[in-house]
Formats: structure tokens, sequence, C-alpha cells
């Protein structure tokens, strides 16, 4: 893969690869390499995922500063 992919891209090569496994047409060689792929994009998009949240979980200051996102609890 030269070009980096997107998120959704990566998302629909797992699902295209999990169907092409699940139907056991694919010899034990192909199967080793399309699970090791399978693998490197689940990690890839843990990897996204990740940062995509420790983005959300910050919000922007009044100062325009970053900080840390937390819900207040009420009180009763």
């Amino acid at each position: 893969m030269s070009k980096e992919m997107k998120f959704e891209e990566k998302i629909n090569e797992l699902e295209k690869i999990i169907n092409e496994l699940e139907t056991g047409n694919v010899d034990l060689e192909e199967s080793i390499e399309k699970y090791t792929k399978a693998m490197k994009l689940v990690k890839e998009c843990d990897e996204q995922l990740k940062k995509i949240e420790e983005k959300v979980n910050k919000i922007v200051a009044e100062d325009g500063t970053l900080k840390d996102f937390e819900i207040e609890a009420e009180s009763e």
C-alpha cells in the first residue's frame, strides 16, 4: 500500500478479507497472507481510533487552549 488508506477503506478491506476467509475457498498460504494483512489493518484502525478519541476528549477553552473534556456530575 503506497498511499495511506482512509479509515473507511481499511474497514472495507477488512470486511472483504473476512468474507474471503469465511468462504473456505482460500488455500492455507493465501489464508495466512490475508490473516496477516487483516491483523495489520486492525492494528492501524485501532491506532487511528485512539488518536480520534484523544482529539474528541479535548475541548477548546475560552483562551483557545485545549483541555480535557470532563462531564460534570449533576448535584441533586
